[in-house]
């Protein structure tokens, strides 16, 4: 395996002072890296390697001279991700502050960093005026998520506000692809397979910073009565089925309050998961499994995993 990492990142990401100056941050390269902390369930094992690059030439420089066959998957917020206890083989790759930016570029367009949360993303939408993007303040995830899977909610989606995504391709190559190029459906793109989004250009429409501030309001208020947000939990676990609510099938199936070691089914949001303290992903998964097969018996129905699960088992 090539682990070549461009322009010899120090080991330490932190800002160092020479003299007066602050340096550049580095890129950062760390082997047998813990990712339970990197995610929302707080479970699982380690990455072989992590990456976290500083800027795109040195991502682009690390994909373009990593060997073909080892893996990559990107890692945003670690929320709708289940990390299995044998950890991930091969690379993850992370885009922190570098890749977090958000700025208006018209009355109307946001261009975001593929690592910006949708909190960040909605709250200057709010202060440029514009409308059209306040659903993602209730998605936890990032850009690069949401570009990926079409991360939507509130009657609104990632397709519906998309002009274009740049993305650094597993071969090092930077491309740019509009939003009709990525095939959206309901949470599924068409993007290549292993291609990291670094940017993205979203459009709104004009809107009164107070109306969308309310609107952001309502959502998070919404978001605070019916799920279980100060949980250790991954996010809503399942897709909905065409004509049905995933929710309603897991509850009608007598699941909610389910348990499986540490793990159980939200009795707040039956489309829930949580980790009730020391649950290994392999309950969580397994309880997951479980509930499919309790929905599937009583409403004839196969529910769909919205969470990503990777890695290898333990």
């Amino acid at each position: 395996m090539t682990t070549f990492l461009p322009n010899n990142p120090s080991p330490n990401p932190s800002r160092k002072r020479e003299g007066n100056e602050v340096a550049p941050a580095q890129s950062r390269l760390t082997q047998n890296a813990p990712l339970a902390p990197l995610v929302w369930f707080k479970s699982g094992g380690k990455a072989d390697f992590l990456f976290e690059p500083a800027k795109v030439e040195d991502l682009s420089n690390f994909l373009a001279n990593l060997d073909e066959s080892v893996p990559v998957l990107p890692l945003g917020l670690g929320s709708n991700l289940i990390v299995r206890d044998g950890g991930v083989r091969g690379v993850v790759v992370r885009l922190g502050k570098p890749f977090a930016k958000v700025e208006a570029i018209d009355a109307t367009t946001l261009k975001c960093g593929g690592g910006a949360s949708g909190v960040l993303v909605s709250s200057t939408a709010r202060d440029a005026g514009i409308a059209g993007v306040e659903f993602l303040r209730s998605i936890p995830g990032t850009v690069g998520g949401f570009v990926r899977m079409n991360g939507g909610a509130y009657g609104r989606e990632t397709a519906d506000i998309l002009v274009e995504c740049d993305v650094i391709l597993r071969t090092g190559e930077r491309r740019t692809l509009a939003a009709s190029e990525l095939g959206y459906t309901y949470r599924h793109s068409n993007l290549p397979e292993g291609a990291i989004v670094i940017s993205a250009t979203f459009r709104g429409t004009p809107g009164e910073p107070q109306a969308i501030q309310a609107e952001m309001d309502r959502i998070a208020a919404a978001r605070e009565a019916s799920q279980p947000l100060r949980s250790k939990t991954g996010g809503s676990t399942f897709k909905n089925p065409p004509g049905h609510k995933a929710w309603a099938l897991v509850d009608e199936a007598g699941c909610r309050g389910l348990k499986r070691g540490d793990a159980q089914v939200s009795e707040k949001h039956t489309n829930f998961l949580l980790n009730l303290g020391q649950a290994t992903s392999a309950d969580i998964e397994a309880l997951g499994e479980e509930v499919r097969t309790r929905v599937k018996e009583t409403s004839g129905v196969t529910l769909e995993w919205e969470i990503q699960r990777v890695g290898v088992p333990a």
